[in-house]
């Protein structure tokens, strides 16, 4: 995917945290308290992230310290007054919050999701029912006494 021009949302799960419901869920329901919780466990150096089903989640988690915002199975027009919402109150330079979009994406709808206010576009589709691709590798031990140049780029057909 990274050949593709896709960058990967998390290469593990040191690298952001990313709180979703049920992480909401485990510090009582308060997106304040999982924000707080997240960065005092990350540090500094770790970003954080909230899945947000409304617009009032995503404040909430901003005004928290969160990071990016991921505005999770919007409609397109409810995402995009979301998100415009968002960049008009926290701001659009570097120290704002990302907004993400995540949620059914795919090829086929994605450009109804597409809008100035938008950084991050997140999609499963990509990787997740792609039809695979058959091949098989054979190693093949070297012979007895053979040197490590002989056999140096031959086929393995031989």
């Amino acid at each position: 995917m990274l050949v593709g021009g896709c960058d990967a949302h998390r290469i593990d799960l040191s690298t952001m945290t990313m709180l979703k419901d049920n992480h909401i869920w485990a510090c009582g329901g308060s997106i304040a308290t999982a924000v707080a919780a997240a960065k005092a466990a990350g540090g500094f150096s770790i970003k954080v992230e909230v899945e947000c089903q409304s617009l009032d989640e995503a404040e909430r988690a901003i005004a928290a310290g969160a990071d990016v915002v991921m505005l999770d199975n919007f409609a397109p027009e409810e995402m995009k007054r979301a998100a415009r919402a968002i960049k008009d109150k926290w701001g659009r330079g570097p120290r704002a919050p990302l907004v993400e979009v995540s949620g059914g994406l795919t090829e086929g709808n994605v450009g109804a999701y597409v809008c100035e206010d938008v950084d991050v576009i997140s999609s499963s589709s990509i990787h997740q029912g792609v039809k695979h691709i058959d091949f098989s590798l054979k190693v093949v031990p070297k012979k007895q006494g053979q040197g490590e140049k002989e056999g140096a780029g031959e086929s393995l057909d031989q």
